[in-house]
């Protein structure tokens, strides 16, 4: 079985949402991205988000942008992430989800990128500009190699396109809690929680929900409607924090991590 939905599958025996932690592969280097691999289960993670860094991300705040910038500075090449993952898996049981722009997926060939991710263990990916109108294909590689290509659903998405995206969802569905960009908010939208309950009324693939959530309060709001609580931005902003002060930064995120995933724990 897919780890992802082993994953899921367990949590919900147990009655409880993911921690998803977003994090960029590289940043601020792949020792970093390899420590935090072996380390965030640990720390509270479920799942991990790995961002593939990419000069022109479509839905990426300044946050992540700046990450994704100082990795590409310093000349990550896609394969070196397979490889880091790949050794990752030595110790790493957790499911890792690859956030890709299609533009390195078109370059690579679908089925080349998929095999890739399955023969260095990593489990879907989310691909913020592939429509899922266009992605028929893609669906049905994927399938035929157990990964699983997670579609989003936003608050804007209309009834129709919902229905495509929950037709093809696998793995889980990717609800963008608001209107525009990732980014730390001080306030998540007040019908998040209805927008979220409405949605896993017409499905039984869990929801993940993202972009926003930066607090244990946030958090700990979220878990209590969904089935997973996705953080990246406000812990790529703490690595590079630390980073900045000569701190660790995967200290600091672990700590962070460990903060949020308590918060998504203690519910009543």
């Amino acid at each position: 079985m897919n780890r992802i939905d082993a994953r899921f599958g367990q949590l919900r025996k147990a009655g409880r949402a993911a921690f998803i932690p977003f994090f960029t592969a590289g940043d601020p280097g792949l020792g970093a991205s390899l420590r935090l691999l072996k380390e965030a289960e640990r720390a509270g993670a479920d799942l991990v988000e790995l961002g593939f860094p990419y000069s022109d991300p479509v839905a990426d705040g300044p946050t992540i942008q700046d990450s994704y910038h100082r990795v590409l500075e310093k000349g990550l090449r896609i394969g070196q992430v397979f490889d880091m993952v790949r050794e990752a898996r030595e110790t790493c049981s957790l499911p890792v989800v690859a956030m890709i722009s299609y533009s390195l997926v078109y370059r690579m060939g679908m089925a080349a990128f998929m095999d890739r991710c399955v023969e260095a263990g990593i489990d879907g990916a989310t691909v913020p500009d592939l429509p899922v109108e266009e992605a028929s294909s893609f669906f049905t590689m994927a399938n035929e190699r157990d990964f699983r290509l997670v579609c989003f659903v936003t608050p804007a998405t209309k009834a129709e396109r919902r229905a495509m995206a929950i037709k093809h969802a696998a793995g889980f569905i990717y609800y963008i809690s608001v209107r525009g960009i990732t980014g730390e908010r001080s306030a998540l939208p007040p019908d998040l929680v209805e927008n979220i309950a409405e949605l896993k009324d017409l499905t039984d693939v869990p929801v993940a929900v993202g972009f926003g959530i930066s607090e244990p309060a946030q958090a700990r709001a979220v878990a209590q409607a969904a089935d997973g609580v996705i953080v990246g931005s406000a812990i790529v902003k703490r690595m590079s924090q630390a980073a900045s002060d000569g701190r660790d930064p995967v200290g600091a995120a672990l700590e962070f991590i460990k903060l949020i995933a308590g918060a998504t724990r203690d519910l009543p």
